[in-house]
Order: C-alpha cells, then sequence, then structure tokens
C-alpha cells in the first residue's frame, strides 16, 4: 500500500471537524427552538431520533455508493463526500440533540459524575486559568483540554459553565467524529469504509460512553492511533505527526486511554526493532514520546510541579460489579456482537497484516490492562478496567470492518458460486445499513435513564425540564445573591457546603471537594475532612466561643471559608452523644455530610453528618442568613 497516498490530508480533516461542528451547533440550537414533551412522558422524541437515523444512514449509503461514481457530476460527488464527512455529526445529533432538546442539562442532569464535571467547565467558563476545579490556588488535577475548550466555547456563546455543558458535549463529539471519516478514508483507501468505520464507532461511544464526552473524544481515535502507529514505527513521517498530535490531545483530556495507547505504541516499535534488527523503531517512539509530552505539559505541568510523593488520591478506588469480568461483546446478541466476532476472526486470520497486527496490540494491551485492574485489587486499588470496555468494542468493531474489506478485496466471486459479485456486494451493504440503523437505534433507548436525569434534575436557574415541581435547588439564585456579598470575585471567595451541585452551577471555591475520589490529591481532603469535623465537635465545646471558633476556622492550614452553606437538618447519633447523650434534632445544629472513602465497599461512598453549633456563629463575627431550608453564613 502506498504510504504517502493514503496518509491523512490535513485540509481534509480541518475542514471535516470544522463543518461537523458547526452542523452540530446550528442543530443545537435549531432543536432547541422547539417545544416537543418531555423525553421520558412521550415517544415523540424517540421516534424523531429513529427517522432522523433511518434518513442520514440511508442518504450515506445512496451519496456513497451512488454518488460517488464515475461518470457523476462533479457538484455530484462533491456534494456525497460532504456529507459522508458529516454523517457520524449527524448521527450525533439525532441521537443526543433530540432526545435532550427539552432541558438545558446533558445525560445524568447532575448526578454523581456529571456533578464535578459540570462544576469543572463552570470555573473554566468563569476564567481561562487553569486552576482547580474546587480548591482554591491550586494547579489543576483533572486533565483540563476539554473543559478549558469548553469554557471558551461558553464565553463565546455567552453562557454560564452548566449551561454550555449539553451544546459543547454535542459539537465536540460530532467534530471528533466527522475527524474520523477522512482519517479512515485515508488509511483505507475507501471513502464507503471510511464512513463506515467513523459511524460505527460513533455509535459504540454514544451508547457506551456518551455521559464522559471527552473520555468518547480520545476513545473513537484509538484503533487508528493503533494503525499509525503501526505505519509509523515502519517509518511514516505523517503517520508520526499524526500518532504525535493525538496522544499530546488525548494526554490534555483522558490519562487512562493515552496510558494503553501509549503502551501498545511502545510495544509495537519493540516489536519491528526486533524483527528489523535496528534501533530507529525506538528511537521514533521516544521523538514521538517527548513530542506529545510537550504538548500534554500545558494542562499537566503546574500540577506536575507541586506534587509530591505524599499526595495520594482515591481516583482510582472504585470496583463496580463491571469492573469484575472480562469484556466479551463478541457473545452479545446484537449487531455489534456479530461484527466484534468478525473481528476476532479477523485478528487471528489476518495477524500478518501490519495494519491487522497494530489493532491487535491494543486489543490485547486492552484485556491485559482489564485483567491487572481485577490482579491489582490486592494492593488496595483499581486501574479503572470497567472503563476498558469501550476500548475493547472499538477495536473488534473495526477488526470486523476491516475483515470483511479484506474479504471482498479477496474478490468475493472466489467466494460465491452462480452470484453477481455486485449482488453480493449489495447484499453486504444492505444487511450493514440495517444493522446500522438496528445498533444505532439503541442510543437513546441505553441512555434513557441519563435523559430521564437530564430532565428530572433542577438546573441552575430553578426549574426541571420535565415541569414537575423542583427540589430544594430552586433557592441556589437567592443563596448566590446573599453570597455575592462577599467583597470578592465568586472564584476567590471560598465556600463550605456540602450542596455541590450549587458549586456546580456558580464558580465559588469548596473548601472541601464532592468526595474524595474527584478531589485534587494537593487538597489533602483526609485532612480537611478531620478539621472540618473537629471544628463542628469543638463548637459544642472548646470552641463554643464565637471568638475562639472564628480564630480557629481564620487559623485553618488552607485558605479559610469565607462563608457557610448549611442544610438545618439531623445530625450524627454519635456526634449528639459526644455532647451529652441529646437526641438529635433539627435545634441540634447545623449540618455538614462528611463524605467518606470506604472502598473496597460497593457503594465506596458514606455520607456522615456533623453539626456546628448555631451559637458560634454571633453577629459580631458572621451575618447569619436564612433561605429556605439552607442557613447560609458570611464571615463580617
Amino acid at each position: 500500500m502506498n504510504d504517502a497516498k493514503h496518509t491523512p490530508h490535513l485540509l481534509d480533516i480541518c475542514l471535516a471537524g470544522v463543518g461537523g461542528a458547526l452542523i452540530a451547533l446550528i442543530g443545537w440550537f435549531a432543536f432547541h427552538t422547539t417545544n416537543l414533551p418531555s423525553f421520558g412522558t412521550s415517544n415523540v422524541m424517540r421516534a424523531l431520533a429513529t427517522g432522523a437515523v433511518v434518513l442520514v444512514v440511508v442518504a450515506s449509503v445512496v451519496l456513497v455508493v451512488w454518488g460517488r461514481g464515475l461518470g457523476r457530476p462533479k457538484w455530484v460527488r462533491f456534494g456525497a463526500l460532504v456529507f459522508a464527512y458529516l454523517a457520524p455529526a449527524l448521527i450525533v445529533l439525532a441521537t443526543l440533540a433530540i432526545p435532550l432538546s427539552g432541558t438545558k442539562l446533558y445525560l445524568g442532569g447532575l448526578n454523581v459524575d456529571q456533578e464535578f464535571r459540570t462544576q469543572y467547565l463552570t470555573r473554566l467558563a468563569d476564567s481561562p486559568e487553569l486552576s482547580d476545579m474546587n480548591y482554591f490556588g491550586l494547579p489543576a488535577f483533572y486533565p483540563a483540554g476539554w473543559f478549558w475548550l469548553g469554557g471558551r466555547f461558553a464565553s463565546l456563546l455567552g453562557m454560564a459553565g452548566w449551561e454550555a455543558f449539553q451544546p459543547w458535549a454535542i459539537v465536540s463529539m460530532a467534530a471528533a467524529a466527522s475527524i474520523l471519516v477522512p482519517v479512515w478514508r485515508k488509511i483505507s483507501g475507501s471513502l464507503a469504509v471510511g464512513v463506515t468505520i467513523a459511524v460505527i464507532s460513533t455509535i459504540i461511544v454514544l451508547i457506551m460512553n456518551a455521559e464522559e464526552p471527552y473520555a468518547a473524544i480520545v476513545a473513537m481515535g484509538v484503533p487508528a492511533a493503533a494503525v499509525l502507529a503501526g505505519r509509523g514505527m515502519r517509518g511514516s513521517r505523517w503517520a508520526l505527526i499524526g500518532l504525535t498530535v493525538y496522544l499530546g490531545i488525548s494526554a490534555s483530556m483522558y490519562t487512562l486511554y493515552t496510558v494503553i495507547i501509549a503502551g501498545s505504541v511502545v510495544i509495537i516499535a519493540l516489536g519491528y526493532a526486533i524483527k528489523q534488527r535496528s534501533v530507529k523503531p525506538v528511537g521514533r517512539v521516544a521523538v514521538v514520546g517527548v513530542c506529545s509530552m510537550l504538548m500534554a505539559s500545558s494542562v499537566w505541568l503546574p500540577y506536575l510541579l507541586d506534587i509530591s510523593l505524599e499526595d495520594r488520591g482515591a481516583a482510582a478506588h472504585y470496583l463496580p460489579e463491571a469492573g469484575t469480568t472480562v469484556p466479551l461483546p463478541m457473545f452479545s446478541p446484537s449487531v455489534l456482537g456479530v461484527l466484534c466476532l468478525l473481528g476476532v476472526l479477523c485478528v487471528v486470520v489476518c495477524w500478518r497484516v501490519p495494519d491487522v497486527r497494530a489493532l491487535g496490540v491494543v486489543l490485547v494491551a486492552s484485556y491485559g490492562w482489564v485483567v491487572l485492574s481485577m490482579l491489582v485489587t490486592l494492593l488496595g486499588t483499581t486501574l479503572l478496567g470497567f472503563r476498558v470496555d469501550v476500548l475493547v468494542a472499538l477495536v473488534l468493531a473495526t477488526l470486523g470492518v476491516v475483515g470483511l474489506v479484506r474479504v471482498h478485496e479477496l474478490g468475493v466471486e472466489k467466494l460465491v458460486r452462480f452470484v453477481p459479485a455486485s449482488a453480493v456486494t449489495a447484499g453486504v451493504v444492505a444487511v450493514l445499513s440495517l444493522g446500522v440503523v438496528a445498533y444505532a437505534q439503541q442510543v437513546p433507548v441505553r441512555n434513557y435513564e441519563a435523559i430521564d436525569l437530564a430532565y428530572s434534575t433542577t438546573d441552575g436557574s430553578g426549574e426541571r425540564a420535565d415541569r414537575f415541581p423542583p427540589n430544594s435547588a430552586k433557592w441556589y439564585p437567592e443563596v448566590d445573591q446573599v453570597l455575592r456579598e462577599v467583597p470578592k470575585e465568586r472564584r476567590d471567595t471560598i465556600v463550605l457546603t456540602d450542596e455541590f451541585a450549587f458549586l456546580a452551577y456558580y464558580p465559588y471555591r469548596g473548601f472541601q471537594a464532592f468526595t474524595a475520589h474527584y478531589a485534587n490529591p494537593l487538597g489533602q481532603f483526609e485532612r480537611r475532612n478531620a478539621l472540618i469535623e473537629q471544628w463542628a465537635n469543638d463548637s459544642w465545646g472548646s470552641l463554643a466561643d464565637p471568638g475562639a471558633f472564628a480564630d480557629e476556622v481564620a487559623a485553618a492550614p488552607w485558605a479559610a471559608p469565607d462563608a457557610f452553606v448549611f442544610q438545618a437538618g439531623q445530625v450524627d447519633e454519635d456526634q449528639a452523644q459526644q455532647r451529652g447523650g441529646s437526641e438529635a434534632s433539627e435545634q441540634d445544629g447545623w449540618v455538614f455530610d462528611l463524605a467518606e472513602d470506604i472502598y473496597p465497599n460497593s457503594p465506596n461512598v458514606r455520607f456522615r453528618g456533623v453539626a456546628f453549633n448555631p451559637e458560634v456563629f454571633s453577629d459580631e463575627f458572621w451575618r447569619v442568613e436564612r433561605i429556605g431550608p439552607y442557613v447560609v453564613v458570611l464571615k463580617k
């Protein structure tokens, strides 16, 4: 195969990405001008999403197969090419933008992980400074690439960070999905193959990982990066450049998949070094590593300069049931299962084909990571192996398409007698198209719970998209108005609260993070927990004097809270006993819920309420405002 001929063209990639982003943004705005019923209370949106998917798939097949034929007018062939490049973006629009058109929130609403992701985007929409999403004065720990760009997207459109999450997720995934078409077109030498792999990859991540858009974007590029790695180690300069750019971007967005693909690249390079008896592949992989790390340093360097061996996070302390099994999608009774089974056959039969072998290395590395993640539980942690299932599915599905192409290249007339080769090809295209439709229409179904949460969560405006009464978050705007009286910018105001949804909607700093699993290791989560509990307990005893309590808070080893936001509710019974065995009641204090890491238990987080003595917040040192169920305390 002529490598120069099949090198991805930079202009094609840029135009596809920009086109995918624009069509997604325009479509998103258009859908949000409609007045469609809630997804959970009507089947209208589901029907529209399925109908749109059918139109996209049928149009793609007709235009790519018929419109790109020889003898067609240039404008027809150009139109077919444009539509082919935009087809994956249109799939994203159909399966996400339509179901979410009636809500301002993204998949999952503000449920668990989406809370900290929304907080991060809110932080970087407020300021382009790469600072921690929660703690004041700390560099960012979680890879900021996607969130920083999302912040600029929000600023450009004049939207709050939480409100920009949905359109930015859709736009960014649509752009990345469209980029796959020219990349795979150049890799395979066929527009039809490029569109097929891009569309299938897009649907896989929309079903398996849509709630985490930045991870989905990185995952979509893993199979192509594997092929580029193999070609790069064989001497292709442009493949090395493409691989370097991909690794640099992925390391700035999602490290888990980056580690797996980077490890695979090293294995591929060592394999070629041994086969060729040359150090050139090792030198090439070293250059790729250094250059990609330089790209990622814009995100990681501030954090790495401050980290120490004592700073240990709890991000990997999570082992759901999915993390106890090996992903075997090839045995799933679905279209994906059939395609993955073909992928297994392809990697075994065609192992000597360099591109297939490169994909096989990533597949083996992914499975190795899954198994290793199970074994390291003996060390009190995991490698989050359950998140690798999407990589396994993507690589196997890509191998399945490659296998079909290999069969076609060998000559279907040799395999099928008495049937014209064109008829066999047409039959395969028809079956594959129907399979894509069948799988794509499952996207809203598989994401049903996450879509429902987007409608049932009270948003930053204090409303629920399903028109049911909002929860206590409806009071957040009033809480914000009181906190604005602190003589600081919101990004510099530190609030001690367990209302982390509030911190996701407004760019205040939290004195404590949501849980240890999302906390910056530099923030010393456990020590902060201990200090907060000490303040609460001592407020009924040695710190019962308001002046002593105020001095103790001000003497915190970290930047002290400028304000507190409590819920006036029940307290922990143990704490009540510490105060003399009194029964817990609403008069016992103002409650803060401590989040404790209890891994290896599942669930891995336990919340325990501690209560502050209201008497220590005297008028001399603090200003107290009651807003609905909340008590807002400002330092004077």
